[in-house]
Formats: C-alpha cells, structure tokens, sequence
C-alpha cells in the first residue's frame, strides 16, 4: 500500500532564471562553517550565524541527557534529515526515486509530505543551491526557491521528533529570510514568503508560513551578535 503511494507522483514544472556565478568554496574553521565567494570574500554560513541563537539551549540539553546520549541523537537527527532533503528534493526534481534506498520510516515520513508538495508547490526556480548575500556578509545553500500555493517563496525542509512550538524555531524563520534576501540580492526577484515544512515522526507534518521582512530585523541582530563573538 505504502509502496503504491509513492509511486503516484505529480511533475513539478521548473523555471530558468538567470544564472549566475554562486560558485562557492566551502571552508570548516571551530567557529563553524564558512564559504567563499567568488571575490575571495569568507562568509558565515547561514546556519552557523543563527545556530548561536540555540546555543544555550542546547548545550543545556547536552548537558541534561550526557554528552553520549546527544551526539547519539544529533547524528540520528542529522542523519534523517539529510535523507529526507533527499526525497524532496529527487521529487521536486522530477526524479525516479529508489525507495529501497530508504528506511520504512523515512518513506512513511515523505508519504505525509508527499501530498503537501504536489498540492502547494509548483515553478520551481531553485533547489538545493548555494548563495550569498554582501548585504548580510553570509552564505548558504538554499532549499528550494518555488511558488507555493502560487507565490513565490523560499521553502524549507526539515525534520523532528516531535512537533515544534513556533516560538521556538525562530531560527529557522530568520534562515529562510536570509535565504530570501540572497535570492533577490543574486537575481534581483524579490520573494516576500518564507515556508517551513517540518517532517515529524509519527505525526503529520507541520507548516508555518509567514512574511520574510517580519524576521529582517531579527535577523540582522544576530547577524552583528555573531560579528561581535568571533569578529567575522
């Protein structure tokens, strides 16, 4: 039944836009990770710069359940959400997908998504692409840049355990409107929506949509927190 799910699939159409150089080369220092641009500029990375608004936080959670027990869980995370980007991914795409390739839950997962993405996501302009912003000094590589339920938007997967406060993933809303900025900053398209797609184990999954410039203010705070803390 499951099997016959997956198999019943939508064409996503997919939009050329202007290419341009996003060449970027990935560089891994402690203080996270950075790329560089094609000016020879090194930039943050987006998630590296927001990851500092959960730093507390989690290093508390560490702290709470052992330090063996949370890498055990943070790679098991890291690890599900890769797999999952992958099947959205391969499926925006247009791709033949070999779902032997994947676990039973993960394929349960993607079976919850899997309607939201034929329903809500179509003209598809970016997937999985690495930009960067001089306006923000940051980089980053994008989920997908698409119209969802008709306008255009930055769209952003990611997965969980169990479902999310949306109190406490403002992260992940000031990720998707640096992404946003970067996009309109390489292209000169404007996108004034940002979409979180959360995949929750066991549960259906959870979407937040929102405007970007709600989170500009935000995001520029953490930005020069950031610039403060490792002078970068």
């Amino acid at each position: 039944m499951l099997e016959n799910i997956l198999k019943q699939r939508k064409t996503f159409n997919h939009i050329e836009i202007p290419e341009v150089n996003n060449i970027l080369e990935q560089v891994n220092t402690d203080s996270g990770r950075y790329y560089k641009t094609p000016e020879g500029l090194l930039y943050p990375s987006v998630t590296t710069v927001t990851g500092i608004m959960n730093q507390k936080a989690i290093q508390e959670w560490r702290r709470k359940v052992g330090e063996e027990e949370a890498t055990r869980i943070s790679t098991q995370a890291a690890t599900r959400g890769t797999r999952i980007h992958q099947l959205c991914e391969d499926y925006i795409n247009n791709d033949e997908i070999d779902y032997s390739k994947y676990n039973y839950n993960d394929s349960l997962n993607f079976k919850e998504l899997k309607p939201l993405l034929d329903n809500h996501i179509d003209n598809v302009r970016l997937q999985e692409t690495r930009m960067y912003s001089d306006h923000l000094q940051m980089a980053g590589t994008v989920d997908c840049v698409a119209e969802w339920k008709g306008k255009l938007s930055i769209i952003d997967f990611k997965t969980a355990r169990k479902h999310k406060n949306r109190d406490y993933i403002l992260n992940y809303f000031c990720q998707a409107s640096a992404y946003a900025i970067m996009f309109e900053e390489r292209y000169n398209i404007p996108v004034s929506r940002i979409v979180i797609l959360i995949s929750v184990d066991n549960e259906v999954p959870q979407i937040f949509e929102d405007r970007r410039d709600v989170y500009v203010n935000k995001l520029m705070q953490v930005r020069q927190e950031y610039k403060e803390k490792y002078n970068v």
